[in-house]
């Protein structure tokens, strides 16, 4: 169990050293091939004193700084990656979401700090997790390392739960401790089967973890508080169980996650 292949992303606007630091060393762990990533776009409108307008002169001068950025990135990442691990550089003049889910095709995890709102330089977390059909690891904010000693598995039995449990066998494997918990109101017969047949399917991956049951509704508050009282770095999810517009309008787990940056966490949809 291993990847083979890791992108990182670096976002234009973010100190680049710490998911640098941190996707060296789990190419390192894995014998992975590491590849560096970065992306931006020049936004089709301006501002000016008479309103929204083309502006080409503008939007040359905004385009050189982006690629003033990416060769700074470049340089950054060739300097901090050790030679012992092999890697490539890739960059993009597009839209970071969809440049990095492109380049996700030849991948098997994406690692990335937390997205933004502007989606001319920044990664749209939701849409990259649902479009890049890969898992998306994105790391706590600013760390550099992911040990990943006891990890916590949000289980629902839902296809992307699934998907999820099976992305991230190579990290479960060299975890510590290994939880698998869903947050139901009762603890039905029904429940504690399915988290038995999930210990069951680790086990046979010599993976050894134990079960729980978060008594209440699902919940993604309920479910962080969790993972902080089992002392839990990293958060293992399957994405949108429900429509992303569902979960955007009331509020959902995986809307909950993408928001938290104090822990770690590997989405697959």
């Amino acid at each position: 169990m291993s990847y083979k292949t890791i992108v990182v992303n670096l976002a234009v606007d973010a100190d680049p050293a710490p998911i640098v630091k941190l996707a060296g060393e789990l190419a390192h762990r894995f014998d992975a091939h590491l590849v560096g990533f970065a992306a931006a776009d020049v936004p089709p409108l301006v501002t000016t004193g008479e309103g929204l307008v083309y502006e080409g002169e503008v939007m040359q001068v905004k385009r050189q700084e982006i690629e003033k950025r990416l060769a700074e990135l470049r340089d950054i990442f060739e300097s901090r990656v050790p030679h012992s691990i092999s890697s490539e550089w890739k960059q993009y003049i597009c839209g970071p979401t969809r440049a990095l889910g492109l380049v996700a095709r030849s991948a098997d995890l994406i690692v990335t700090a937390d997205g933004g709102e502007d989606v001319f330089r920044a990664l749209d977390i939701g849409s990259l997790v649902l479009g890049a059909g890969r898992p998306v690891l994105v790391a706590a904010g600013y760390a550099e390392h992911l040990i990943g000693k006891t990890v916590l598995v949000a289980w629902k039995d839902s296809r992307e739960a699934r998907r999820a449990l099976s992305d991230a066998l190579p990290l479960l494997a060299k975890a510590e401790e290994v939880v698998v918990a869903t947050m139901e109101a009762a603890s039905e017969t029904d429940v504690r089967d399915s988290l038995a047949d999930v210990a069951v399917f680790l086990e046979q991956h010599g993976i050894l973890a134990r079960t729980e049951v978060i008594a209440g509704a699902a919940d993604g508050e309920g479910l962080i508080a969790f993972a902080r009282s089992v002392g839990a770095d990293l958060i293992v999810c399957g994405a949108y169980g429900h429509s992303r517009l569902r979960e955007w309008a009331f509020g959902g787990i995986t809307r909950s996650l993408i928001g938290e940056s104090g822990i770690s966490r590997l989405f697959s949809n």
